[in-house]
């Protein structure tokens, strides 16, 4: 399993340091999910370990562990099964961490689906096989507990109503107020003809599951009112400090959904496309984060429509990156888009690609210290699923792409 550096396409894109590789026996890793511990300066990198690419082939989840070092580089560990985070006869999927930091306790959630049931079948039977389980850590993932199964005390009778449900993939997060949100989406059933969905009728919907107490209870948010499937949320603080958590939502018509939460995850008002942010025909995962706004723009050659007033008075205190494949036809050319206009609904610039070619499921990291930014990307030359890749880069390499109309969609 290499730590090599690599560059692909133009020179200009970050050095990739592969960390999960596909196999020649044909085990593959996918769905990655990236936490940055700032109090130890450490990454813990997360992805499915598959004994094919199959999604019904999940077997495990895998970690490996990063540490920063001074000159900036990052020191990783060899790969280790996270045993633990499992349930007998099941095979688990959909890493989603997040670190509660009053605690100092990492949560990772998961989902466990019975033995090869394939998400289809759930759909189509309105069957659910799938539990809500997760595992936490008070060594910062050096060592974790047995799995909690927390379908019923969280989710409940709404079970009923959904043909199956995942989390994330990706991070959660933690609001400034202490609640702990894990985003999930639910395939929704309305109506049923012989205990049988109707067929066409289930399609699923972005929700938050939460916590008040750092961890120790969990509920469900309400679902979205719009078709939203898999998802990542980030805080936004405006300008008086109040909080918005903000969703962004796989979709099949060719671009993102959006929402916004007034009451921090509870219920999400007018979800709506995001027309600069497209979706390759059958959609696919993207990673989205908050970070403070700088208070000095460096090097700004960008023609960004958040330009000129809002830099020098921003409605927001926060804002954000968004990483998908930036290709409308197919899954290639990863890039990054960043929103300095987080509550406008078109405030996304045109995105800077990180890696030319096939290219998947993501997620993004934040380090505030040194004011940059990581992430882990399913990537490759032939395939998206050759490898899961890290890269670090900083705000300036995003808004230095102004004027470079090769780096843009047209």
């Amino acid at each position: 399993m290499g730590n090599r550096p690599s560059k692909s396409g133009s020179g200009e894109e970050p050095v990739k340091t592969t960390l999960f590789e596909r196999e020649q026996s044909g085990t593959t890793y996918r769905i990655p999910a990236l936490l940055y511990l700032r109090h130890c300066q450490t990454f813990l990198a997360f992805a499915e370990k598959r004994s094919s690419s199959a999604d019904h082939d999940a077997k495990i989840l895998v970690m490996r562990r990063g540490t920063l070092k001074e000159d900036g580089s990052v020191q990783w560990s060899s790969s280790q099964e996270l045993s633990t985070a499992s349930l007998p006869n099941h095979r688990t999927m959909n890493p989603c961490p997040v670190y509660e930091k009053n605690t100092k306790t990492l949560y990772l959630f998961f989902v466990c689906i019975w033995d090869s049931v394939t998400e289809m079948k759930q759909i189509i039977t309105g069957k659910n096989k799938t539990r809500l389980c997760c595992v936490s850590s008070s060594d910062d993932g050096q060592t974790w507990s047995q799995s909690t199964d927390l379908t019923e005390s969280v989710i409940g009778d709404a079970i009923h109503k959904w043909a199956t449900f995942a989390v994330g993939p990706g991070h959660g997060v933690q609001l400034e107020n202490g609640r702990l949100i894990i985003p999930a989406y639910a395939y929704y059933v309305p109506y049923r003809c012989c205990s049988f969905p109707v067929p066409f009728t289930v399609y699923p919907r972005a929700l938050s599951i939460y916590s008040e107490d750092f961890g120790q209870t969990w509920r469900i948010g309400k679902m979205l009112r719009n078709k939203s499937c898999e998802c990542e949320m980030a805080e936004i603080i405006d300008h008086e400090g109040r909080s918005h958590l903000y969703c962004n939502a796989r979709h099949t018509g060719g671009h993102r959904c959006e929402a916004l939460s007034e009451n921090s995850g509870v219920y999400f008002d007018k979800p709506h496309m995001a027309p600069e942010l497209v979706e390759p025909p059958h959609g696919c995962q993207g990673s989205v984060i908050g970070f403070p706004a700088p208070e000095f723009v460096p090097n700004d050659d960008t023609e960004s429509k958040a330009c000129g007033t809002s830099l020098l008075s921003p409605d927001t205190q926060t804002w954000l990156l968004f990483m998908h494949p930036t290709n409308k036809s197919s899954r290639r050319d990863m890039g990054v888009y960043l929103n300095r206009s987080p509550l406008h609904s078109s405030g996304w610039d045109r995105p800077r690609i990180l890696h030319s070619g096939p290219s998947g499921y993501s997620d993004l990291a934040y380090n505030g210290d040194k004011d940059q930014f990581s992430c882990l990307m399913e990537c490759g030359v032939d395939s998206a699923i050759e490898q899961i890749a890290f890269m670090s880069f900083s705000l300036n390499d995003v808004m230095q792409t102004g004027n470079k109309r090769d780096k843009r969609i047209r």
